[in-house]
């Protein structure tokens, strides 16, 4: 079953493939094709959750949590987590969050949470700013809002990173109940190494140092022409965070406003936990796991031979390579990215009735 047909007949359930569901869905991704700006009437990251609640940290910091729950009522199969990248904060998930409660086969809970430092979630300091503590803030999240059944761990860019540490501080985990997990343009280590240059990812950096602060992936570049204000902003941010030539401008306003609301000068201490990360070991504790690998090839953050890289040391690994995709994917091709999620929910379920040999895929719009 190619990826389009199985989009179709999970979303709406299989019956529904010739139905009004699958209808309704393909008309309006043609729609979307078709409009000079297919987002401008999508409301970007205000999707109401099901439940809020503050989780507390092992030292007491408040952590922003939202759930939502199968949108037909029906008993949730598994729950999906998802871990957000740097500077960014849980609304980056609003394709996902929108499309996967309409899931039937599974029908999937889904959580979302802010590391500390980011979003809603409360300050990290300079010592809790690393990529250690926030595996911790993640296993304490699970043992608190997802305490039973199996998960399917998404990790976008540093949250990537973080899901490789909890591996790493508890095999155990993914020995017993995740089940799945979509490593989304992130990287196992050598971050520097390709795409922009190292020497941005020092705290000494004349460009960090002069704004006191980063967002964006690679510290200093984004939040350096951000501070110079107005329409430089914009275009820069629209390049380093998309490949496309013709990305929605309101997912381009959309990024702005995520990146306004975390405090810079408090991201500046996760500098170094981003530049000495390094977690290649970690990844055998995913052996037991479904792992699903994406990554766009326009990604200027964490280039596709990152991807490449993960997928090496995980052989039984699904890699997906986005042709004209940047670093936020998941917002740049969201029906190509959640299918494949899909894909993987299935394969933890059972019921993809599909062997799980290893499969490399290239999408181009």
């Amino acid at each position: 079953m190619t990826p389009s047909r199985r989009l179709l007949a999970i979303v709406g359930g299989v019956g529904a493939v010739a139905t009004g569901t699958a209808a309704a869905i393909a008309v309006a991704a043609q729609q979307r094709r078709q409009s000079e700006d297919p987002f401008v009437d999508e409301p970007l990251g205000d999707l109401e959750p099901d439940r809020t609640s503050t989780v507390a940290a092992e030292d007491g910091t408040p952590l922003s949590v939202e759930e939502i729950d199968p949108a037909d009522g029906g008993e949730p199969e598994l729950t999906v987590v998802g871990v957000h990248g740097f500077a960014l904060s849980k609304r980056c998930w609003h394709f996902q969050r929108r499309d996967l409660a309409s899931l039937k086969l599974p029908r999937v809970r889904q959580v979302y949470f802010d590391h500390r430092g980011h979003g809603q979630s409360g300050a990290a300091t300079a010592e809790t700013s690393t990529i250690e503590q926030l595996a911790r803030d993640l296993d304490m999240v699970l043992r608190s809002v997802v305490p039973e059944g199996p998960i399917v761990l998404m990790g976008h860019s540093m949250g990537g990173m973080v899901i490789m540490e909890l591996a790493a501080e508890h095999p155990e985990l993914f020995d017993d109940r995740v089940c799945g997990v979509a490593f989304i343009a992130t990287a196992a280590g050598e971050v520097g190494a390709r795409g922009l240059p190292r020497s941005l990812l020092s705290k000494y950096n004349p460009l960090t140092r002069g704004v006191g602060g980063l967002a964006g992936w690679q510290p200093g570049l984004v939040e350096f022409v951000r501070a110079a204000g107005g329409q430089l902003t914009r275009q820069a941010v629209r390049r380093l965070a998309f490949g496309s030539r013709d990305v929605s401008p309101r997912l381009v306003d959309f990024m702005l406003e995520m990146l306004e609301v975390t405090p810079v000068r408090g991201l500046v201490n996760f500098v170094d936990t981003l530049g000495s990360h390094n977690r290649y070991a970690a990844l055998a504790g995913l052996k037991h796991a479904h792992v699903l690998v994406v990554g766009g090839d326009s990604d200027r953050f964490t280039p596709i031979a990152h991807a490449e890289r993960i997928a090496a040391e995980l052989p039984d690994a699904e890699l997906v390579r986005v042709r004209g995709a940047g670093h936020m994917v998941q917002l740049e091709q969201p029906e190509l990215v959640n299918s494949h999620l899909i894909d993987l929910m299935q394969r933890c379920t059972g019921t993809d009735g599909e062997t799980s040999e290893r499969r490399t895929w290239w999408w181009q719009r």
